[in-house]
């Protein structure tokens, strides 16, 4: 996987953001089974929690197998895991619903959700791969052209007309060497720029856009902070739970 780092200088806001991550998902030993967690609550094979390294107590968490796309809600209740590579811990019967026992380790996509939303129950769901979608929403586009009348098009309303947006930024490659907190991502860069427009109002500070490519698909990931330490990292991000609740350190130190 290659990534790429670009420095944007921009406003950042008031803003709440879905936070993705991808990484390695494990799941719980038989020995935990009824031992306390970080959390202090018990923990149970048969409840759909799962552990983090920094994501809040209570956090909600939709997490996708991505070799088979089935999909559980689990809530964040637990500390870990401390593997290289790795980055939830899920327990046993989360992992079994989503067909990770037999792997052991399986590389998974996170999504932050909502604080009330209720975590998995019993069978996990299944996702269509963004390929599908996009393929199915393709089909389905070519369909309603091909069926439509010429004078369909020429009633359409004006809201339906093709707009254009138009961006000016100051865009430098850069090589970080610090830790820094990551806040938001996205899959489409016009999102990010829309982002971007609407936070020049109420923040100012140096942030990274990181450029990396999963399994194909662009993802765009939103760096705060120039920090030397992990422990400052971990101060500012503190700060930034409340706004952020999907928040977590990134290490850029050159290993060199």
């Amino acid at each position: 996987m290659k990534t790429f780092l670009l420095g944007i200088f921009l406003l950042a806001g008031h803003i709440v953001f879905t936070q993705t991550q991808t990484g390695k998902a494990s799941f719980y030993s038989d020995k935990f089974e009824g031992r306390p967690t970080a959390s202090g609550e018990i923990y149970k094979h048969s409840l759909a929690t799962a552990a983090h390294r920094t994501l809040p107590f209570g956090t909600k968490v939709k997490v996708t197998n991505l070799n088979n796309y089935n999909t559980a809600i689990v809530k964040i209740n637990d500390r870990g895991p401390f593997i290289r590579g790795r980055i939830i811990d899920l327990s046993r019967s989360v992992a079994k619903s989503l067909g990770i026992l037999e792997s052991g380790v399986t590389e998974v996509r996170i999504e932050v959700l909502a604080k009330d939303t209720p975590v998995s129950k019993g069978r996990a769901e299944y996702q269509a791969p963004p390929a599908e979608n996009k393929k199915k929403q393709q089909t389905e586009q070519m369909t309603q052209v091909k069926n439509s009348k010429a004078e369909d098009f020429e009633s359409l309303p004006k809201e339906q007309e093709e707009t254009k947006d138009y961006y000016e930024l100051d865009v430098s490659l850069v090589k970080p060497d610090y830790y820094g907190v990551q806040i938001a991502s996205f899959q489409e860069s016009d999102n990010l720029l829309k982002l971007v427009h609407k936070l020049k109002a109420s923040y100012a500070s140096e942030i990274l856009i990181q450029v990396k490519s999963i399994d194909k698909v662009k993802v765009y990931a939103i760096i705060l902070g120039q920090h030397s330490t992990r422990q400052e990292a971990e101060d500012f991000m503190t700060q930034l739970q409340d706004k952020y609740p999907g928040a977590f350190i990134v290490d850029m130190l050159r290993k060199d």
